[in-house]
């Protein structure tokens, strides 16, 4: 017990140190840290709502081999991210690391980085539940017959976001238990999923096609162009990983835990999502690609003709429940980043967004402010179907430049960098290269 509140005490003083008094509540373990940015990376939710978008800007190919080349460039900035983490570990997380080591305009890079983060944040949210209304709607299509209009993948999203929002208003206690159940969730259902996928077919595809085969629907002609298009589908789903960074002020041992989390979120999603996408990948059928890249959720359709209509709802239901998850941890992460920007007055209406719920010690009007802006983004759906592409794209280019921004300025600091207690040991970030430390 002594422990926990001598951590306890040294987190408030560092927090103090960097100016911000602790008003929010101190839950969460080192786990349930790295369970918020896992489970907002969820690989049942990028890899399977984008899954047909690959197969058109690439096919095989570039779903099985953009995943770990991707993943690898991604896993080189969430190391970078975690040590200035280690040092800043605030709910503000990018914008304010990047005031902190600006050499000069700390005040315009902090704007920027943080205005960035803030739509890519929302962007997200509305992609990952956006991505969990196809899905509901796909199964309820299948098991009721229930139309798929654009209206009513719209009020399916409205729901889902409706429920993230009560989930998160009922405090952080709660939020961090159903993280630690989804990391296992994604673990065994990724596991269940490729067992299914191997075992029950009675036909896959061949190897060279699944590591070679090239499809490209786009209408453009250059395939290196179109490859580089593919990669939307990893590059979408490996975001949402600075949600540890957010949650530090309410996380135990926070200048450990959220530079841990950050990694550790990334390397499993690199091995978890590369064995998925490798396992639905086998499981096209050839002569059936047409029709799956004309369904409302492509995957389900690979599901249903690879084990039957049956199976594919046992498989849609795994898929549902990861998003479900994924959803609510966004918003989580998404209304800390608004509460922490709020409380900088960097938002209009700031006054209002970072204020904090005296029983839950929640930013509860952050929570709405993020479920209500994911909301109108998706709403061009119901004249477009390209919203949800556009969605996931400003989702990807916001949060990277977000979270290029202060790498880069960390990089620009080289030697001068005072390194929190997590940092990259002799992988220290010169000047001009990286050198070992002496």
């Amino acid at each position: 017990m002594a422990i926990n509140e001598q951590a306890l005490s040294s987190d408030e003083e560092e927090l103090h140190r960097l100016g911000y008094a602790q008003e929010l509540r101190r839950r969460m373990s080192g786990f349930s840290n790295f369970a918020v940015s896992f489970t907002i990376i969820s690989i049942l939710s990028g890899c399977l709502t984008l899954y047909g978008y690959g197969m058109n800007t690439g096919g095989p190919a570039i779903i099985v081999w953009g995943w770990p080349i991707v993943g690898v460039m991604t896993l080189m900035v969430g190391l970078a991210m975690a040590e200035v983490c280690s040092s800043f570990p605030t709910a503000g997380g990018l914008y304010y690391w990047s005031a902190k080591l600006a050499r000069k305009n700390g005040a315009t890079w902090s704007w920027f980085t943080g205005w960035f983060n803030f739509l890519g944040q929302v962007a997200v949210t509305a992609g990952i539940d956006f991505g969990c209304a196809f899905f509901i709607n796909a199964f309820l299509s299948l098991e009721w017959g229930v139309s798929t209009a654009h209206g009513v993948t719209i009020l399916i999203f409205a729901i889902v976001l409706l429920v993230h929002g009560l989930l998160n208003q009922f405090g952080i206690r709660l939020v961090a238990l159903l993280n630690d159940v989804s990391v296992w969730w994604h673990i065994l259902g990724v596991l269940i999923i490729v067992a299914v996928l191997v075992f029950v077919p009675s036909h896959h595809a061949s190897a060279s096609y699944v590591f070679s085969g090239i499809v490209n629907n786009t209408g453009w002609h250059s395939t290196f162009y179109v490859l580089l298009l593919g990669l939307l589908l990893a590059q979408y789903t490996f975001t949402g990983y600075d949600a540890s960074a957010h949650m530090t002020e309410e996380t135990h041992n926070a200048s450990r835990s959220g530079p841990r989390g950050i990694v550790m979120s990334i390397v499993v999603s690199l091995f978890a999502g590369w064995l998925l996408l490798i396992g639905i990948t086998f499981a096209i059928q050839k002569s059936h690609y047409a029709l799956y890249t004309g369904a409302l959720v492509p995957p389900a359709q690979i599901f249903a003709t690879a084990i039957g209509d049956t199976g594919a709802k046992l498989l849609l239901l795994i898929a549902i429940g990861a998003q479900l998850f994924c959803g609510m941890s966004s918003i989580t992460a998404n209304s800390r980043m608004i509460y922490a920007f709020s409380r900088d007055g960097a938002l209009p209406g700031s006054g209002v967004w970072h204020k904090v719920n005296k029983r839950t010690r929640t930013p509860t009007n952050a929570i709405w402010l993020a479920a209500v802006g994911a909301l109108i983004l998706g709403l061009p759906y119901l004249w477009n179907g390209a919203a949800y592409a556009a969605v996931t794209s400003i989702a990807t280019i916001g949060l990277y430049i977000a979270y290029v921004s202060p790498t880069f300025l960390r990089l620009r600091q080289g030697s001068s960098f005072q390194r929190g207690p997590w940092h990259l040991g002799r992988w220290k970030i010169g000047r001009a290269s990286c050198r070992e430390r002496v």
